[in-house]
């Protein structure tokens, strides 16, 4: 009886592959498809994993108020964006873009969505803070922040974190110590 796998090799070919040969087939015909079929899948996969690696991706989140979203990046951070059919796009340094989008049941996110490396943290800080940007205050043993918001000396970055009108975490941190 033959086995579930065959060694096979296509006519004119010096390599072999094993693939499965199902219900044991032993026709040179079948076996032929199949090793074309596997080559296939092999070129499609390749074919894909190179188109991902050439797209411009880019990130996004959601509000619950596109208007605030475009006061707050474009106004009070000195962000440039752009509204288009209801979405916002932000143009970030290096070519960057990030969308956000507006969502009825928006829920802030729970983790830092954008983080911004900076010369100068304390400066920063500062100045946004002038602009109405509020710093949050952390007393957690692992994440503490100073009076001003800003981490220092917890195992990563210079780093202070706020948050956009829906609530989602931005941080500035220094770019020296940028992961």
């Amino acid at each position: 009886m033959p086995s579930a796998i065959q060694r096979c090799g296509l006519p004119g070919r010096n390599d072999f592959s094993i693939i499965p040969a199902p219900g044991g087939a032993t026709n040179l015909y079948t076996r032929a498809f199949l090793a074309a079929w596997a080559q296939a899948e092999t070129i499609v996969m390749q074919r894909s994993a190179a188109m991902l690696k050439a797209s411009h991706a880019f990130s996004g989140f959601s509000t619950n108020d596109i208007g605030k979203a475009k006061e707050f990046y474009g106004r009070t951070l000195g962000l440039e964006v752009s509204e288009e059919h209801g979405l916002l796009n932000l143009h970030l340094g290096g070519g960057a873009d990030v969308l956000i989008y507006p969502k009825d049941n928006h829920a802030p996110a729970t983790f830092t969505v954008l983080n911004f490396p900076v010369d100068d943290v304390d400066k920063t800080v500062d100045e946004l803070t002038k602009r109405g940007v509020r710093f949050e205050i952390y007393t957690e043993p692992s994440i503490k922040t100073d009076a001003k918001g800003i981490s220092r000396d917890n195992g990563g970055p210079t780093i202070a974190w706020f948050k956009d009108p829906a609530g989602n975490i931005l941080s500035v941190l220094d770019v020296n110590g940028a992961m």
